[in-house]
């Protein structure tokens, strides 16, 4: 008997331009796993805990400054 292997899906990264972030706070309000938040001392946004990304995108969708990226590893 064979094992089937299972492919494991790529780590989705979440990679935000704070030169491009205006701290709109749009893409907090839209991650449905609550893992980015406003915060530093110029209130932009931030990752709270990457592993928790489902790669929906939301957040990149939703960015009017182009500020957030998805990328897979």
């Amino acid at each position: 008997m064979s094992e089937s292997k299972i492919a494991e899906k790529p780590k989705p990264r979440v990679k935000i331009n704070i030169d491009w972030c205006k701290g709109c706070g749009l893409c907090v309000a839209v991650c449905p796993k609550q893992i980015l938040r406003l915060g530093g001392f110029d209130q932009k946004a931030e990752v709270t805990d990457e592993s928790l990304c489902i790669n929906c995108k939301m957040c990149e969708l939703h960015c009017p400054d182009f500020a957030i990226t998805i990328e897979e590893d």
